[in-house]
C-alpha cells in the first residue's frame, strides 16, 4: 500500500474507512477487497479520534 496524503473527516471510524476505500478504488486503482488484513490494520492505526 502506497503512501498518500488524503485525509477524511466523518462520524466513525467505520464511515471514515468507507471513505478510504472509495478513494482506494477512484484515485489509486486499487481493489479493497484484496487487501490483506495487514493492509486494513495499517489503515485502521491512522484513523484518530478528534
Amino acid at each position: 500500500m502506497e503512501s498518500c496524503p488524503a485525509s477524511f473527516t466523518a462520524e466513525s471510524a467505520s464511515e471514515v474507512m468507507k471513505h478510504v476505500e472509495l478513494h482506494a478504488e477512484v484515485a489509486h486503482g486499487e481493489d479493497p477487497k484484496q487487501w490483506s488484513q495487514g493492509d486494513r490494520d495499517q489503515v485502521q492505526k491512522l484513523i484518530v479520534a478528534g
